[in-house]
């Protein structure tokens, strides 16, 4: 009885306990909060169509069958052990081969970082230049800019994009905000909006950093950028994919790119990732991972060192997987668009790149058949998801405004028959709306 008295006080007192100043101010992820509430819904029976994960379903989209093979082979093989603290070597000599074959650079194995996955090199990147109250710069909506900042207790310098430049940012938006700044976050093919940077304003950019650090004296931070391409290889039509040292050679000495085998192989849950860039921030961010231990599993990287090096079995399966994956965005564009000349008030953004499209859903302001206000975008949220079973993204879970009416749809777990049926059940929600 004494024992379960004592539990019952500690857990009346548990909210009470003073933690980190992290832990305390830290926003939990918009985005699992909401899986979290679409799960419980598909648990009690009902049919929801889920667009939010930034995920493949396996049996939909499975990983490359060589890279299966591989994988297989090396636990057979028993690499099972720790690797590399910096990742392993032929891993590293295939990414530098493979970033000379696919895009033209030349990067040196200790120019190259391998980790398990994107996240964690994003998260040693930024500890390894964003000291407290340092600037930030990143546009919204972004993934997970604001909470890696918020992370080092940096100052957030947020630029508020919007459709007329496809969501990227320009160089007359960051401008005004240079100065003192030690790091721009750059991501394209952008995650959440599946829209690329041009390379008119990309150029721009480029050159206003260089411009910037060649004032800084020698004892100053200089002004860094992270280019975050993890979808680079998933362009579709006309699009093309730029990134600074390619427009700019001399950027080479101020930019860490953010790479991995995660949505081109459809391989998310496989966790190897890589970055590249100057040697000495690699080196910084390879001891902050190695205090972590967030290397990559041994038998993936002997595994994707072999596959990298496979040229027709990698133009061989993303001639098929972007083909299925454009044909699903562009499916679902296409009916957002018949919607919209039917006079509802939705739009849609032409896909160009990852797994996302651009969609927007502008209810605010309408009434439901029971009387009920939809007062704020949240209010357009529940109500598409508890009227039209539709599950999306809202841009406000990216650090937009929280009264964006635009939205993120993942085809990563999209069957193609299901969208007839999504459609007409948004449509005839739309009806119901006075």
């Amino acid at each position: 009885m004494h024992l379960v008295l004592q539990y019952k006080f500690f857990i009346k007192n548990l909210s009470k306990l003073k933690l980190s100043h992290l832990s305390e101010t830290l926003i939990a992820s918009e985005i699992v909060s909401l899986g979290g509430e679409i799960k419980e819904k598909i648990r009690q029976g009902e049919k929801i169509y889920n667009f939010t994960v930034g995920d493949f379903d396996p049996k939909i989209f499975p990983i490359p069958k060589a890279l299966e093979d591989e994988i297989i082979d090396a636990y057979r093989n028993h690499f099972t052990n720790y690797p590399a603290a910096e990742g392993n070597l032929d891993l590293r000599e295939s990414i530098s081969l493979f970033l000379k074959q696919r895009q033209n650079l030349d990067y040196s194995t200790k120019e190259i970082l391998v980790s398990c996955g994107g996240r964690p090199l994003i998260y040693s990147l930024f500890r390894s230049i964003v000291d407290e109250e340092d600037k930030v710069i990143y546009a919204v909506p972004s993934w997970n800019n604001n909470h890696y900042t918020h992370f080092n207790g940096g100052n957030h310098v947020v630029i508020e994009t919007n459709v007329e430049n496809n969501f990227m940012p320009t160089a007359e938006d960051i401008a005004p905000h240079i100065k003192d700044a030690v790091l721009i976050c750059l991501c394209s093919p952008q995650n959440p909006t599946g829209t690329t940077i041009t390379k008119k304003d990309l150029e721009s950019i480029c050159d206003m950093v260089l411009e910037e650090n060649k004032k800084r004296s020698g004892d100053e931070k200089k002004l860094f950028m992270m280019y975050d391409q993890m979808y680079w290889n998933l362009t579709y039509g006309s699009t093309v994919h730029y990134h600074p040292v390619s427009l700019r050679p001399e950027m080479k000495n101020y930019t860490v790119y953010v790479d991995a085998i995660s949505k081109v192989f459809a391989a998310t849950g496989l966790r190897v990732g890589w970055s590249f860039g100057p040697a000495e921030i690699l080196d910084k961010m390879k001891s902050i991972l190695g205090h972590i231990g967030a290397w990559a599993p041994m038998a993936e990287q002997k595994a994707t060192a072999k596959f990298l090096l496979q040229k027709e079995n990698i133009d061989e399966f993303l001639k098929k997987f972007k083909s299925d994956v454009e044909i699903r965005l562009h499916a679902i564009y296409d009916e957002f668009i018949k919607l919209k000349n039917e006079g509802f008030n939705v739009d849609a953004v032409v896909p160009q790149a990852a797994i996302y499209l651009t969609i927007k859903i502008d209810l605010k302001g309408k009434k439901t058949v029971d009387g009920k206000l939809l007062s704020a975008q949240s209010d357009v949220t529940a109500y598409i998801l508890n009227e039209a079973k539709l599950a999306v993204v809202p841009f406000s879970a990216f650090g937009a405004n929280k009264n964006s009416p635009w939205y993120r749809l993942s085809v990563g777990t999209c069957h193609l028959k299901d969208i007839p049926e999504m459609i007409e059940k948004l449509k005839s929600a739309m009806q119901k709306l006075l």
